[in-house]
């Protein structure tokens, strides 16, 4: 099974690329042949008296000035590549401030001294772009799937920042999506006919209703107006 996972290849771009080298990037194997073969390296870490957080292949040692950094990676590069015969990816290898780092998405602070976590800036951009995908009137999605595929991803990016604290940074998130969605459905309603009936039916009036329906002010800019907003409620949403 292993053997077999090690040679299904991967597909790029829509075609089949076999996979001579290594493991499968993103395979179901592929944190537990890492964890095997690095576990000679988390043995040295520990013994050496380092602080270090490992998954998979991606590796994040501590220290606690850069003579501290340099004489590490005086050591630890040789015995990866010398020991382990593994490479090291000197591009991704960086010295930076713990607040500069990305870790598995987490980003890092200190506050009175105490080490925190958040979601990287990276992470919070990933997370919208797959939003937008997701909402995008075009990939012919009925409602209901949409509203399916949209909990599972929300539900799932939650749970997987659960340690972060984001409090604030989801109640921007929220606004920033139920305009998105209050976007969507005005696309949805693309004929004036149709938004105006719909704008009746939720409670706006009608002559409320009709100046509306017919405005040429960008679809963006009419998911944040007041009218938009009262109609298409964040409880209705």
């Amino acid at each position: 099974m292993i053997h077999r996972c090690m040679n299904a290849g991967v597909l790029e771009n829509g075609k089949f690329v076999e996979t001579k080298i290594g493991v499968p990037q993103g395979g179901n194997l592929s944190p537990l042949l890492s964890n095997i073969m690095l576990n000679e390296l988390d043995k040295e870490l520990e013994s050496s008296g380092h602080k270090f957080v490992k998954y998979a292949d991606d590796c994040m040692i501590l220290c606690k000035s850069k003579r501290a950094v340099q004489r590490t990676l005086t050591h630890i590069i040789p015995f990866i590549e010398d020991k382990l015969y593994l490479k090291v990816n000197k591009e991704k290898t960086v010295v930076a401030h713990v607040k500069d780092v990305k870790f598995g998405g987490y980003g890092f602070y200190t506050n009175r001294g105490k080490g925190l976590l958040r979601v990287h800036p990276k992470g919070i951009t990933k997370m919208k772009e797959k939003i937008k995908e997701l909402t995008c009137r075009s990939n012919g999605w009925g409602n209901e799937r949409r509203k399916e595929v949209l909990r599972q991803y929300i539900t799932g990016w939650v749970n997987y920042f659960r340690l972060a604290n984001m409090k604030d940074l989801l109640m921007v998130i929220d606004k920033w999506y139920h305009r998105r969605l209050r976007m969507l459905i005005w696309k949805q309603w693309k004929r004036i006919k149709t938004r105006f009936h719909n704008l009746m039916k939720l409670g706006i009036s009608q002559f409320q209703a009709m100046m509306f329906s017919n405005t040429r002010k960008g679809y963006w800019h009419t998911a944040k107006s007041p009218i938009l907003s009262t109609s298409i409620s964040n409880d209705s949403l």
